[in-house]
């Protein structure tokens, strides 16, 4: 049985409101025989989910392994499995932004989220729901079913402690908490994500700020790494909710940027001439044009260490998309 929710989970980040009647008392584990022989949990294999880009930016799908080279530590390692991702089970986490600052883009979020679901989960496929503003609620909890996650969708609504007339964004002095993007993922990952199998994304629809946190984004990103979760940033700003405070300029994607990168994700920002349904197209795309790449490193220490590792196809014009490294299990 899955751990979903540890005593020394909640306490490392006990301000996060997921409600008790949400979660599931008796949540079974997917069978292990639906996980294909790549994915298989060894406490040796390392996995490593890639994209692959050509100069123009078009997604390339066609490589074999042979035109890899696989690094960690500056060592190079041998490929041991290889398989372009098509079938291959996936699990998504959607978190999505409901602080004051995303007021006027929920609904827009609830249509292209659903659409998505509709078109991105195939048969054992299966995804969850995290809504996070000045605390964060478990809305839909594991199902291959986008009927039950139509139905997580609905209720978002906006979660701010922000007081006072015209509420915006920023946290006043006497309420510093208001969007703990942090402490949503690494919920996602540690909480949810780190025992199942397979492919495993973390999608954020976010204007990127944090306020209030009790974690920093360097435990946030550890904990994706360790549940070895891509993270796919969706970049939505509202710029009638920062107008007028003096504030716009502060809002930035450079924290997606980074947590997206360390992970083997990426960054969708969206736009008027690229809206959100575009962004999520776009990141369907990509999650069905991966290669699954798996390796038993040379260093077999059982040491908790971070690893670097780094992905290289012979064509040098080729851009790609992993994660930068993982942690080593411990004994």
């Amino acid at each position: 049985m899955v751990n979903f929710f540890a005593r020394k989970t909640l306490a490392a980040v006990a301000a996060l409101a997921l409600l008790p009647s949400a979660l599931p008392q008796d949540s079974p584990q997917k069978p292990a025989e639906e996980a294909p022989p790549t994915i298989q949990v060894e406490v040796n294999l390392v996995n490593i989910l890639a994209a692959v880009r050509n100069k123009s930016g078009g997604l390339v799908s066609n490589l074999t392994k042979d035109d890899f080279t696989l690094f960690e530590d500056g060592k190079q390692q041998e490929i041991k499995y290889f398989t372009r991702e098509t079938d291959l089970p996936l699990t998504i986490g959607l978190l999505v932004d409901v602080s004051a600052s995303q007021r006027n883009l929920i609904d827009i979020e609830r249509q292209a989220a659903y659409q998505f679901f509709s078109q991105v989960l195939r048969k054992k496929d299966e995804a969850f729901l995290i809504s996070f503003g000045e605390d964060a609620e478990l809305l839909q909890d594991f199902t291959g079913s986008p009927r039950l996650l139509q139905a997580g969708l609905q209720r978002l609504q906006v979660n701010s402690g922000v007081g006072g007339i015209g509420p915006g964004p920023v946290p006043t002095a006497g309420q510093p908490r208001g969007t703990i993007l942090y402490d949503a993922v690494y919920l996602a990952a540690n909480d949810r994500l780190t025992q199942e199998v397979g492919r495993k994304a973390i999608v954020l629809i976010t204007d990127g700020m944090d306020e209030g946190s009790r974690l920093k984004i360097e435990e946030a990103i550890r904990a994706a790494q360790k549940a070895d979760a891509v993270i796919y940033s969706i970049y939505y700003v509202d710029p009638s909710a920062y107008y007028g405070m003096g504030y716009f300029g502060g809002v930035t994607d450079s924290y997606l940027r980074r947590m997206s990168d360390e992970t083997g994700g990426r960054v969708f920002r969206v736009d008027r001439k690229h809206p959100l349904p575009d962004a999520f197209k776009e990141l369907q795309d990509e999650m069905r044009s991966q290669y699954a790449i798996g390796y038993k490193p040379i260093n077999d220490n059982r040491d908790g260490s971070f690893r670097r590792v780094e992905l290289r196809t012979t064509d040098h014009s080729l851009k790609v998309q992993a994660r930068k490294g993982y942690y080593a299990p411990e004994k």
